[in-house]
């Protein structure tokens, strides 16, 4: 039920947004008032458990409003061990609707605040700012998870009015670095500011790039392109800003990696909606890559469900390496395997640390890419043509060459084409890696595995093969293992170099 302060019931409604199901409550309306003057509304009400994905609270807006504020709370019930509590999440969209597409997107903080405010001039990070003018606006809710006893919410609704604030143009980082050619450049594409549920600015995630040893990052707030006019600053000849979205929906989370300026992807739609292929050609159209983000997390909702047919690349390290990155590595090297088969394109692994606040590492994995020069596009298309390694941090630097008897060679992303019998050989040099052992892997499996690496961290491997044995060969860089038969975490790992004629 919704219930303003003055105690009236509103009603409710279900209805479909063109994806999943969502509730409408009954909507909220103000008077107009005089020039500064203000005027608020509190609802009230109960969610129960099996609530839609989306709860919207229509919001009247007359002429003449300089602000819009928002802030709530909402119960958190103890519950039994392993069941679900409650989780809110919060977001507005403005008097153009709130169509799946985003037209009126406005804003969404998710569960990372308990208020916000839009105005022309300025907007709390997360949200866009621009005029609050006149029609229905759109509170958006998300209860993420809902305890067995409902979830209990309040929220106010605030209306500032006068003359609104004058709206700065705004400014977006360039494509281009100060690049030195075709180069290995290093880049984390994925990190959270302020703008959504991280804890630094940008500011200071450029700051910690640059001392990781980075050339690229990539913006990727969740649901929200607010960050997006706020990197200009932070962007220079040694650092390349790319910007994008980490659209999170409740079947998987996917990084939209170096979009057009501006670019906002919506998330309210699951699997079973069959509406990803359209937003992955969004993405597309609008110059980005689509990168299916920690497929085998554990966490409510990040679980990847919508398949691999339109992924660009796959996140498979995901922050400090754990069992679901282990997961994910064995399930993108049987990925390689049935491409082999299938004679079909095979998709590209990358890394990135997702890093949201201390101690989480800006850099840590990052993602090494063979790229024709610093700059958006050609950074996109090393990441695209998978010719690239995922390292630990930035002392970690390694390549892997396969030659064949006639002088022929390839590198990572590339293809030996050569006869089935022929000898080849492969090389793979690494610094900066001490103590770590080498495994070459094929669509066989491990095939080989050196000595552990001497403590300076340098190191050389070569092992021979032929088309025929190994149809693609690709190396891991691995610690010591704590305990047991199983392989250290890893401190790097290489995409693959195939082998022999399509």
């Amino acid at each position: 039920m919704c219930e303003d302060s003055h105690g009236g019931l509103g009603r409710r409604a279900l209805f479909a947004t063109g994806a999943a199901a969502a509730l409408t409550l009954g909507s909220v309306s103000f008077a107009s008032a005089a020039d500064g003057g203000r005027e608020s509304r509190t609802l009230r009400g109960t969610l129960p458990p099996g609530s839609p994905d989306f709860v919207y609270v229509p919001v009247e807006v007359p002429a003449g409003v300089r602000e819009l504020k928002v802030a709530y709370t909402y119960d958190r019930p103890s519950v039994p061990a392993g069941t679900l509590g409650n989780a809110l999440d919060i977001g507005v969209f403005d008097e153009r609707g709130t169509e799946l597409g985003g037209r009126g997107f406005r804003g969404w903080s998710g569960g990372a605040r308990t208020e916000f405010f839009v105005r022309a001039d300025d907007a709390t990070p997360g949200y866009l700012p621009g005029p609050v003018r006149e029609g229905t606006w759109h509170i958006a809710l998300g209860p993420y998870t809902v305890a067995p006893q409902g979830l209990s919410y309040e929220i106010t609704i605030t209306l500032t009015y006068g003359e609104p604030g004058e709206a700065a143009e705004p400014v977006f980082p360039p494509e281009r670095a100060k690049g030195r050619g075709r180069a290995w450049y290093r880049g984390d594409c994925h990190l959270h500011s302020w703008h959504s549920d991280g804890r630094r600015t940008p500011v200071e995630i450029g700051e910690l790039a640059r001392a990781a040893g980075l050339d690229f990052i990539n913006s990727s707030e969740h649901n929200t392109h607010s960050a997006h006019a706020h990197w200009a600053d932070v962007a220079g000849d040694d650092l390349l800003v790319m910007l994008g979205e980490e659209i999170t929906t409740r079947n998987g989370h996917v990084v939209a990696l170096g979009t057009d300026p501006g670019t906002f992807v919506d998330w309210r739609y699951r699997a079973r909606d069959n509406r990803f292929g359209r937003f992955a050609r969004q993405i597309r159209r609008a110059g980005g890559l689509v990168v299916p983000a920690h497929p085998h997390a554990t966490c409510i909702g990040c679980n990847w469900k919508f398949g691999f047919g339109e992924a660009d690349a796959i996140e498979v390290w995901n922050g400090p390496y754990t069992p679901d990155d282990e997961v994910a590595l064995a399930d993108w090297d049987s990925m390689l395997v049935a491409s082999v088969r299938d004679g079909r394109d095979w998709i590209p692994a990358m890394g990135s640390s997702d890093a949201h606040r201390s101690p989480d590492a800006v850099g840590s994995p990052q993602t090494v890419v063979l790229a024709d020069d610093l700059t958006r596009e050609a950074v996109q298309e090393g990441i695209r043509a998978g010719r690239s390694y995922i390292a630990e941090s930035a002392r970690v630097a390694l390549s892997l060459r396969v030659s064949g008897g006639r002088g022929e060679h390839a590198g990572i992303g590339e293809r030996l084409t050569v006869d089935r019998d022929t000898p080849v050989t492969v090389r793979l040099e690494v610094t900066g890696a001490p103590r770590c052992t080498v495994r070459l892997v094929t669509d066989q499996g491990v095939v080989h595995t050196s000595a552990p690496l001497p403590v300076s961290g340098s190191g050389v491997v070569e092992w021979r093969t032929t088309p025929s044995y190994a149809a693609y060969v690709r190396a891991e860089l691995r610690h010591e293992a704590a305990a047991g038969p199983l392989p250290g975490p890893l401190a790097a790992f290489t995409n693959p170099v195939f082998l022999g004629r399509r």
